[in-house]
């Protein structure tokens, strides 16, 4: 049965896509060893996704590709290929179905091998603390005192590379975890990719644009997936939504400035507010290397994304510079990252097998 919101028409757009991502899916994780399934929208309640041996029937919720953000369709869609893999390939049918041979071959190809649509938060006590004390920091960083204000936001950024450094050097068993930011109904823009590169360098966080697909409208979109662990993605997320709130902000405060023409000087405006306030950050960096904090990445962090993403392109784009960019530079620099962080949603989606 059709569901009644969407046409015959977009159903099968959305069957398209959803073979379209199997073969990339098929070709990034598995090689290209798997033999098309017959895919299917299920209107099972019960579960939002199974391989079935019988009639090599590999079927997704019509529920969850309908009512979920995409990206957890496509790890659901993941979970099941895995399913087929270990039967189809391997040729393991002596183990339960999440098994030792599933979650290797789960582990070793960056799919979520717990059954899980929707990351899951994980507590950890290091992270919980570490994130409680810059919370109240960042509320402090509110302070209408100038230099109180200031102070605040360095100590916030001195803790964070500190711990890190710690966590990283201990080289600890962690779990990390991925979030979804942006609008994938939207083009991207100078700003916010210029927000996404300050969390790279700055925040503890691996981030990479993926595409997805809207199936009520039809079409495809993109957002940004950060890598990390609990305690960062959450900061993460934060500085995101703040640093584009405040560029709107500066933005309408700012268009008396003789060096902003018109509103198509918006974009070069906004990315300048996000460069000046990274050259904030690149000197506060440059400051706490001098007490010996020196960040030299995460390797844990590298592996998972890499896992997860095994295959990569990188395209780099030059962003021109005028007046109104230098405007926002300027603006930039006098932003301080401030406000406490919300706790994120916290719990699982089960899915079938």
């Amino acid at each position: 049965m059709i569901d009644e919101a969407l046409s015959a028409e977009l159903e099968a757009q959305l069957v398209r896509e959803l073979r379209r991502t199997y073969d990339w899916e098929n070709y990034a994780r598995f090689g290209d060893r798997l033999k098309h399934p017959v895919l299917v929208l299920s209107d099972s309640a019960r579960r939002l996704g199974q391989w079935v041996r019988d009639g090599r029937l590999l079927s997704l919720s019509r529920q969850l590709v309908l009512d979920r953000p995409w990206p957890e369709v496509v790890a659901v869609l993941e979970h099941e290929m895995a399913h087929q893999f270990v039967d189809e390939v391997l040729g393991v049918r002596d183990e339960s179905a999440h098994g030792e041979t599933f979650a290797r071959v789960c582990a070793e190809r960056g799919i979520d091998g717990r059954a899980a649509g929707a990351p899951i938060a994980v507590t950890g006590a290091d992270g919980d603390r570490m994130l409680e004390r810059i919370r109240k920091l960042l509320a402090l960083a509110g302070s209408a005192n100038q230099h109180e204000a200031e102070l605040a936001m360095k100590t916030a950024h001195e803790l964070m590379l500190r711990h890190n450094i710690d966590v990283a050097a201990a080289r600890t068993e962690r779990t990390f975890e991925v979030r979804h930011v942006g609008d994938p109904g939207k083009r991207g823009n100078r700003a916010e990719t210029g927000v996404i590169t300050l969390l790279t360098e700055f925040f503890f966080v691996e981030a990479i644009r993926i595409p997805v697909y809207l199936p009520r409208l039809g079409r495809r979109g993109n957002v940004w997936e950060l890598s990390g662990t609990r305690a960062n993605l959450e900061m993460a997320c934060h500085v995101y939504s703040f640093l584009l709130a405040t560029c709107d902000r500066l933005w309408r405060d700012n268009r008396h400035d003789a060096r902003v023409r018109s509103g198509r000087d918006r974009r070069a405006y906004q990315a300048g507010v996000i460069a000046g306030f990274g050259a904030k950050l690149k000197a506060e960096r440059v400051e706490l290397r001098g007490t010996g904090l020196v960040w030299r990445g995460d390797a844990g962090l590298r592996d998972f994304y890499r896992t997860r993403h095994p295959k990569i392109a990188t395209f780099r784009h030059a962003a021109p510079v005028n007046a109104a960019h230098s405007a926002g530079r300027e603006a930039g620099g006098k932003v301080v990252l401030h406000r406490p962080i919300e706790r994120g949603p916290t719990g699982p989606k089960l899915l079938g097998g």
